[in-house]
C-alpha cells in the first residue's frame, strides 16, 4: 500500500510538472528518431533501387504527402513478396505508369520490304510504399547504436510479454493484431531536450501503455465518456503512463519538455474538458501499476519468466 501511495504522489507531481509546462509554453514537438531514407529526393523502387522518373515522381510525391508516409520506396505487390516483405491487409495502392516496347514488321508499300517497328504503349501499375509492408527495413546510413541499453528497463519490458517488433519508420500499437512496431534502434537521434536513449525507451513504454488497454489486460475503453474524443484522450493516457514509468525505472529524472509538448498537442482537441488530463492520469496510474505488476510477479518468483 506504501508503494501505490509513493506512486501516486509521483504521478501526481509529474501530471502537475506537465501541467506547469504547458501552461508557460510547451515547445513544438520534435520527431525523436530518424525517418529520412537513402534518397528521400526522389521515390525509389525497393526492389530494383532504380528512382521513378516523369510523372510517377509527381504522382508518388502526392501519395506520400496525402498519406503522411515516411519512406521514399515503392514496389508492387509481387516486388515487395520477391523481398520477402508483406504488404498489410487493407492497404491501399497508388498507381503509376510504365512504358512497354512493342516490337512489330510493318511492310513498306513502296518498295515492298518488310521492316521493324517499334512502338510505346503505356500500361498501368500499383506500387505500395514502405510504410505499408512488414518484414522489411529500409536501407539507411546510420551511426553506430546511439541507445544504451538499461538493464532494468529491458528486464521490466521482457516481464510484461509484450510481442514487440522492430522496423519501419512509425511506433505503434496495432490493437487487432495486439502487436508494437517500433523503429530500429539505430533510428533513435533524440531530440533538443532528450538523449536517444530517453527518446528510445519513451516511445516504448508509450506503446507499452496502450498495449494495456487491450480488453485481455485493462480493458480500457475510453469511447464511453469522450465519445470522438477518445482517440485523443487515449494518446493522453499513453504519454502520461510513458513519463511516469521513465521516472519510475530512473530513465530520466525529472519529465522531459518532449512529454509537455506532446500532450499538448492532444489537449488543444479537449479544451471543452478542463479536468482531461487529470482523468488521463489517474487512467495512466492504472496502467502504469498493471505493468509494473509483470517485473514484481517475476522478481517473487526468483527472477525466473511469468508463464502465460
Amino acid at each position: 500500500m506504501h508503494q501505490q501511495q509513493n506512486r501516486r504522489d509521483i504521478h501526481r507531481q509529474i501530471t502537475d510538472h506537465i501541467v506547469t509546462a504547458i501552461e508557460r509554453g510547451a515547445p513544438k514537438f520534435e520527431m525523436p528518431w530518424h525517418c529520412g531514407g537513402v534518397d528521400q529526393t526522389r521515390p525509389t523502387n525497393a526492389m530494383t533501387g532504380k528512382t521513378y522518373r516523369g510523372v510517377n515522381t509527381v504522382s508518388l510525391w502526392a501519395a506520400a504527402a496525402a498519406q503522411s508516409f515516411f519512406s521514399g520506396y515503392w514496389a508492387t505487390y509481387r516486388q515487395w513478396q520477391g523481398l520477402d516483405a508483406q504488404v498489410r491487409r487493407g492497404e491501399k495502392a497508388s498507381p503509376i505508369v510504365f512504358y512497354k516496347e512493342i516490337t512489330h514488321e510493318v511492310r513498306d508499300e513502296t518498295t515492298g520490304e518488310i521492316n521493324e517497328e517499334r512502338q510505346l504503349f503505356a500500361r498501368a501499375s500499383w506500387v505500395f510504399n514502405g510504410d505499408q509492408v512488414d518484414g522489411w527495413e529500409e536501407p539507411f546510413a546510420i551511426d553506430p547504436d546511439p541507445v544504451d541499453a538499461i538493464a532494468e528497463v529491458e528486464a521490466f519490458v521482457a516481464a510484461c510479454g509484450a510481442d514487440i517488433r522492430h522496423g519501419g519508420t512509425q511506433a505503434y500499437y496495432a490493437p487487432s493484431e495486439d502487436h508494437i512496431v517500433m523503429p530500429a534502434r539505430q533510428r533513435f537521434t533524440g531530440t533538443s531536450a532528450s538523449t536517444a536513449t530517453e527518446s528510445y525507451y519513451a516511445t516504448l513504454l508509450h506503446e507499452l501503455t496502450h498495449w494495456t488497454a487491450h480488453r485481455s489486460r485493462l480493458d480500457r475503453d475510453l469511447s464511453r465518456r469522450f465519445g470522438d474524443e477518445a482517440y485523443a484522450m487515449e494518446e493522453l493516457v499513453a504519454e502520461l503512463g510513458s513519463a511516469f514509468l521513465c521516472a519510475e525505472l530512473s530513465i530520466t529524472n525529472v519529465p522531459r519538455p518532449n512529454h509537455a509538448a506532446y500532450v499538448a498537442s492532444w489537449l488543444k482537441v479537449l479544451k471543452s474538458d478542463v479536468r482531461a488530463i487529470f482523468t488521463a492520469s489517474r487512467k495512466a496510474t492504472t496502467a502504469a501499476g498493471y505493468l509494473a505488476g509483470f517485473r514484481e510477479t517475476e522478481l517473487r518468483n526468483g527472477g525466473l519468466p511469468i508463464t502465460r
